[in-house]
């Protein structure tokens, strides 16, 4: 385990920095997995640092005969504005910056203009207007106000991520996730006034990698575009989806742009250590990290059927579940749409439903859950990462020597599904505030939903459960487990329903069986 578990979080070490910016810590829709802002691309910093000595922004030379695209020297400026050349500045520009004791504001704007004619020259498109861009540091970024959530939206969110097996009944779902992102975020675009901040670990307002400011500003772009605010879903299984989309176009880009730094252009960056992952939850770095595993690979096979156009296209109407990006040909047509799984509320007892209400002024979500098979995928990857017990995965099947989608979410146990639907009780009566939850889940095949099912069982067994009755349909984890609770796990041709409740005997109250 000890060698898997290494395996892993070399790869995530390299990753880190890419994880989603929950402005709620929820699966609030937004530019990503986030109502309020796009996350930061990763923290890998180019070799290449340009730190001269005049501090004044300004370039180093210019040639009229030039070409801006090939690396040569610099041109002069053009009559009129166009595609890598923008406010002043040619893509392949070299800059006179001091970025070691932190850029001023002639500094920043040289290296923001510089850096969106890099971001036009790969996207081969202009930028509508300028991007304000601001340096911030990480206990500003932690400090910045967040939504107040609702309590029914708390609830719900608890046994969401409870029934992950990421999060237990002794902690915030919601604080974790915050503390997530408050630790390894380098970045994001707020699309509610089209700023983007970055985040500078030393207190000066340094750049640590030029690539983080490019794939913010790819999201600028998209926004100028494409209005990213009026692209939401509603569950965690759409945002994904949608994310897959957002983020793999700036990832895309981003990854041309760190190819390019360092040989054909020279690269801010500043020397930094990586986040330290023994500060982040793994499990839910591998949910928010899906977009930018499999994102690529959708831009990919978009552009094989019409270059940047079909990418266009796609953000009128965008991927509608996690499946899609994975297997990129049920998202083109013969589109293969998710199934809208049926589940009727049968609770008793004093069990009643809770349906999540969003902030005020957020976005309207949906009152049940659908955690796609990104959410699946990461639940079962979870196991070769905790390092508790042998992993329920083989460890190399989780990642990947593929830079551009070094994470896999295709395995077997969770290949072939079609629909999830999550709804959430509670029962007040009790006054314990003990919660429950219904997860139907729809496959393609009765033999997926065997396999389902039958990895689902052994991942009860991983974290402790064991057959309340001898055909390993009724489960329990002992109450003193931060996971203590009893489980129900039928299937039904190619439909698996799992019940949770507090104890086997509330079972059938909260839903019959």
């Amino acid at each position: 385990m000890r060698a898997a578990h290494g395996l892993i979080l070399a790869a995530l070490l390299v990753l880190a920095g890419c994880s989603g910016v929950p402005g709620t810590g929820t699966d609030a829709p937004g530019a990503t997995v986030a109502d309020t802002a796009t996350d930061g691309e990763a923290a890998e910093a180019t070799a290449d640092t340009d730190d001269g000595s005049n501090g004044t922004g300004t370039r180093t030379g210019t040639d009229e005969s030039a070409d801006p695209d090939d690396g040569s020297t610099t041109p002069a400026d053009p009559a009129t504005d166009r595609i890598g050349w923008e406010d002043g500045y040619w893509a392949n520009e070299s800059l006179s910056v001091t970025n070691g004791d932190g850029l001023n504001e002639s500094e920043l704007d040289a290296v923001v203009a510089r850096s969106m004619a890099r971001v036009e020259v790969i996207r081969d498109r202009e930028f509508r207007e300028s991007v304000p861009v601001e340096i911030i540091s990480r206990a500003e970024f932690r400090s910045e106000s967040r939504p107040d959530l609702t309590p029914s939206l708390r609830t719900f969110d608890n046994a969401k991520f409870e029934a992950l097996f990421f999060v237990g009944e002794d902690r915030s779902s919601i604080r974790v996730q915050r503390a997530n992102q408050g630790e390894n975020v380098l970045g994001y675009f707020d699309p509610r006034n089209d700023t983007i901040k970055l985040i500078a670990e030393s207190g000066q307002p340094q750049l640590r990698d030029e690539r983080t400011l490019g794939h913010e500003l790819v999201h600028a772009m998209q926004d100028q575009y494409h209005n990213l605010s009026a692209i939401t879903g509603e569950t965690r299984d759409e945002n994904n989806a949608q994310s897959s989309l957002i983020e793999g176009e700036a990832r895309t880009v981003g990854l041309e742009y760190r190819g390019r730094c360092g040989g054909e252009w020279d690269c801010v960056s500043a020397p930094g250590s990586q986040p330290s992952l023994s500060d982040i939850h793994t499990g839910i770095y591998l949910l928010n990290f899906f977009p930018y595993a499999d994102g690529p690979g959708l831009i990919s096979h978009l552009r094989e059927q019409g270059g940047w156009d079909a990418v266009d296209a796609a953000f009128g109407d965008p991927p509608e579940s996690a499946e899609q990006a994975i297997y990129p040909n049920k998202y083109t047509p013969p589109r293969d749409s998710p199934d809208q799984v049926s589940l009727n509320d049968t609770a008793t007892d004093g069990w009643t439903r809770v349906r999540p209400e969003s902030p005020v002024g957020g976005i309207d979500r949906a009152d049940y859950g659908r955690l796609g098979q990104s959410g699946l995928s990461a639940m079962f990857a979870y196991t070769v990462l905790d390092g508790t017990a042998d992993a329920l995965l083989p460890p190399r099947s989780v990642t990947s020597p593929d830079p551009s989608d070094p994470l896999n979410y295709d395995f077997t146990v969770t290949d072939g599904w079609a629909g999830d639907r999550l709804h959430v009780y509670e029962n007040a009566e009790a006054g314990t505030n003990e919660t429950a939850y219904v997860w139907r889940l729809g496959w393609d095949s009765a033999t997926h939903a065997r396999e389902f099912a039958d990895g689902y069982r052994e991942l009860l067994a991983y974290n402790g459960a064991t057959p309340a009755d001898g055909r390993e349909t009724v489960w329990t984890i002992p109450q003193n487990d931060t996971f203590g609770d009893a489980f129900r796990v039928t299937r039904e041709d190619d439909t698996v329903t799992i019940v949770n409740a507090p104890t086997v005997g509330e079972l059938n109250a909260v839903h019959g069986s």
